[in-house]
């Protein structure tokens, strides 16, 4: 029985007013994501994850951000709504993880009234039924305690249990798509993988889908089903996850699998991708985006426009350029890199 879809992206540009001028941070990006589905999204810093996200939960700044396209939720439009139909569904339907707990929560106000505000405005509930469901979700995020949790401010938690309070506020209504954002970058490596775990036994308990934005590839194999590959405000690579690190097509997708430390490969140096990804203002809008960081391969072998073909079932690549890339210092060709 095929999954059906609850969101559905097509050719979304997101633009930023710098000056007088619009530039596209996340520029034609397709991206469908189904019931009970991991999809993740990885890349660099600066390569347009963020704003994807920002977007579909509409919270880009409107005086300053332009948006078009599509972003289907339900079958539904988002981008035509208002603010107050937008509020119907941001927090019932769609939650998000923001990657800044500390930020994301109010300083002022007990993690346990955080959590209930979205229960607030979404539901009936008492206020003794709403407490109730609060201590339940505590409970449920693995939180110890959660009466004296309650009545606790943010500054009083740890940095992985303020993660786990923005999880419950996250699956307060139990939504259908959770969007996190690099859930774990703050926290340190043990905790990162209680979070992970405890993200992916609550996505089976619900079915409910999730995009995860990250630019850790060990919490992508982890938990993804399926990975989109950004650069520069492009999706550059689209497949499955095991076909992804079985047999990764696109150069800036192999550049960074090639960055990992195997234990399957001795290397005296680890591979480093030249460049930097273009600020907005200087991003090339013609072209491969990524050709200035593999110089070494000939003009030629890039398209004048690069669009996102099917080069296997399920499996979409940009730009023919992959294939002929390979790595200068030691003509690695494929390379399994050790998804079992």
């Amino acid at each position: 029985m095929s999954k059906q879809p609850i969101l559905q992206i097509e050719n979304l540009r997101v633009s930023f007013r710098i000056h007088d001028e619009y530039y596209a941070a996340v520029d034609g990006v397709s991206l469908t994501v189904n019931e009970n589905e991991v999809v993740a999204i990885v890349g660099e810093s600066g390569c347009g994850k963020s704003a994807l996200a920002l977007s579909i939960m509409g919270l880009h700044p409107l005086e300053r951000t332009k948006l078009e396209g599509t972003i289907a939720f339900k079958g539904k439009n988002l981008l035509p709504l208002s603010v107050p139909q937008l509020n119907q569904i941001r927090g019932k339907d769609i939650g998000m993880i923001f990657q800044d707990p500390l930020t994301a929560l109010n300083p002022l106000m007990s993690v346990g009234r955080q959590i209930e505000e979205s229960m607030d405005y979404h539901t009936k509930l008492s206020s003794s039924a709403k407490r109730q469901r609060t201590l339940e979700l505590l409970k449920r995020v693995g939180i110890p305690n959660p009466e004296k949790t309650y009545d606790r401010y943010p500054h009083e938690l740890s940095g992985g249990m303020r993660q786990r309070i923005v999880i419950a506020i996250a699956i307060a209504c139990e939504p259908s798509l959770i969007i996190a954002d690099e859930p774990t970058t703050a926290l340190d490596v043990t905790i990162q993988a209680q979070i992970m775990g405890l993200l992916k036994e609550l996505q089976q308990q619900m079915k409910t889908g999730i995009i995860l934005i990250t630019h850790d590839l060990g919490v992508v194999a982890e938990m993804a089903d399926r990975v989109a590959v950004m650069y520069a405000g492009e999706i550059v690579e689209l497949a499955d996850v095991n076909t992804l690190f079985s047999r990764p097509l696109h150069p800036y997708t192999r550049s960074l699998l090639h960055s990992i430390p195997s234990v399957q490969t001795r290397k005296e140096k680890l591979h480093v991708i030249q460049g930097i990804v273009p600020s907005l203002q200087k991003l090339p809008r013609t072209g491969c985006r990524f050709k200035s960081r593999i110089s070494w391969i000939d003009e030629s072998e890039h398209e004048k426009n690069p669009i996102l073909r099917e080069v296997a079932p399920g499996h979409w690549v940009r730009c023919t350029c992959y294939k002929n890339f390979y790595f200068p210092q030691d003509n690695i060709g494929d390379m399994n890199y050790g998804i079992s």
